[in-house]
């Protein structure tokens, strides 16, 4: 299924870059997607585990729209693949 939140690849004689942004597939389920990930960052901040410093050098890596749609990807690929296993989301206690 296309959700829309991964870039279209050209490649030609060697040389590969990442495109615009597919707008193809569920408008809806992307639009949650967006919205999660801007509120990930909202709580992220103030935070030292390991997703909040994961998610606070993304946005300073890539800038926040970018990010915004990098933790997308990464939660739509997380949610497919929860569902694909039949399994319940697990934190990873500390130790």
């Amino acid at each position: 299924m296309v959700i829309g939140v991964t870039p279209k690849q050209y490649a030609s004689g060697g040389k590969s870059y990442m495109g615009r942004m597919s707008k193809r597939g569920n408008q809806y389920l992307r639009k949650q997607l967006i919205h999660g990930a801007r509120t990930l960052i909202h709580r992220t901040k103030g935070k030292n585990d390991k997703l909040s410093v994961w998610v606070k050098q993304l946005i300073d890596r890539r800038g926040k729209h970018k990010g915004v749609v990098a933790i997308a990807n990464r939660l739509a690929r997380l949610a497919w693949i929860l569902l694909r296993r039949n399994e319940d989301y697990k934190t990873l206690s500390a130790s």
